[in-house]
Formats: C-alpha cells, structure tokens, sequence
C-alpha cells in the first residue's frame, strides 16, 4: 500500500514538472496581474479582487491610490469615501470597511508593517489563505500556492489536484510542486485560465497541455477551431 501511494505521488510529482515545464515555456514572465507599487496596495488590490476582474480592480486602484497614497491615509479616511473609489469592484461596503479596518490594524498592531506570516495575515479583516499566499509569494519570496478559482480548475484538470476545496488543493500541490515553484506557477495559471483552460468552453485544440489533460468532459466538448490558434500554442512551446 506504501509503495502503491509512494508510486502515485511520484506519478504526481513528474507531472506537476511536465506543467510547470510547458507554462514556463509558454509564459516566460510569471508576473501578478494586479498593479502595485508596495505591499500594502498589493494587499488592498487583491481584497478588492473577491469577485471582480482583475482589470478592473486595477483601474479602480489607479484612482484609489491617488486619493489615499499611504496607510496613514487610509487609517485617516472616512469609510464612505473609499466606497465611492471601488464601487465598481462589487461588494463595495464591505471591502471598504476591510480596507480601513485592515490598515489601522496594520499601523497598531504591526508597526505599519504588512505582516511576513501566514498566521497574522489571517488576523487582517477580509484576508483568507488566497491573498495571504500571494502576499507571502510576491512580496517577501516565500513558498506558497495561491489557490484561486484558476487554479483549482486547472490543477484539477491537469490531474494534479482533486475537488474544489481551495485549501484541500492547495495542501495537494504543496506535495508535488517544488517550494521555489508553487507561487509562478498560480500566475502562470491566471494566464493559461485566461487565454486556453477558460471554465466553460476551454480551447483544447491549441492547448500544448491538453496531452496531461485528464477532463474527459473538456475533451469531448472543446473547441476545435482556429488551426491557426493550435500552432502558435505549439510553437511557443518548442
């Protein structure tokens, strides 16, 4: 039985290199999507990404930034004016609040320092395991699995994962993607969500994946025109 399970997560393990391999080569530059200049807008920006695309949490952040350009300023700020900031991003009252609620958090009980941990990231209203971990990755170079709805789908259909639990793929992936891997390689899944593996009519017929691709679902239904599409994937990847 050990060895049967030793086997499986080797399995596992050469096909997590054979993707990260392929999406390297694919998208050399595995960069957030989010526009930022400090880890406290990068922390904001993603907060208001619950729900809303990143585009236009960027173009939401260009005007929020300008008007409030450092935490004392958001510490300083009245609710309601950050609300008509991002009222575009949806859920607005609610992120608002986090928002301030976030940054007088960080200036009194972390020194104005956005914390470098996973346990006291959690502490910060609105912050789940999702920014926690792209905090950790992008800011301060620690390993971590950002295990957003791309991710989830695409591990899943790559069969490196299994379920939509966010957290149960997460701790999956740990177990097979190495640690200085994990973080681009949830970028490079936003990418490759976007452009090929979309959720309902993904573009399998120039997907240079669709060899590890496991939904027979996908399969059956994707896309098969644009030869034209088909060979410029294959031709990124050589």
């Amino acid at each position: 039985m050990i060895l049967m399970q030793e086997a499986t997560l080797n399995a596992r393990k050469a096909r997590a290199l054979t993707v990260i391999d392929g999406l390297k080569k694919l998208y050399p530059d595995a960069v957030c999507s989010l526009s930022y200049a400090t880890p406290l807008q990068l922390l904001i920006a993603t907060r208001l990404s619950a729900q809303c695309t990143d585009r236009r949490v960027n173009m939401v952040t260009e005007k929020l930034f300008s008007a409030f350009p450092a935490l004392e300023s958001f510490c300083a700020a009245d609710v309601a004016d950050i609300e008509k900031i991002i009222l575009p991003c949806g859920l607005y009252h609610t992120k608002a609040n986090d928002i301030r609620n976030i940054c007088v958090m960080i200036r009194d009980e972390f020194g104005g320092e956005v914390p470098d941990n996973m346990d006291d990231l959690l502490r910060l209203p609105g912050v789940g395991r999702k920014t926690a971990n792209l905090i950790l990755g992008d800011v301060f170079g620690k390993p971590a699995i950002v295990a957003d709805t791309h991710c989830v789908r695409i591990s899943n259909r790559l069969g490196l994962a299994e379920g939509k639990d966010a957290y149960k793929v997460e701790m999956q992936l740990r177990e097979i993607v190495p640690p200085d891997e994990g973080n681009d390689l949830c970028h490079r899944f936003v990418l490759f969500g976007r452009d090929v593996c979309a959720a309902r009519v993904p573009k399998c017929g120039g997907c240079p994946l669709f060899h590890c691709c496991q939904d027979d679902k996908s399969k059956e239904g994707f896309d098969r025109n644009g030869f034209a599409h088909r060979l410029e994937f294959r031709a990124l990847v050589r």
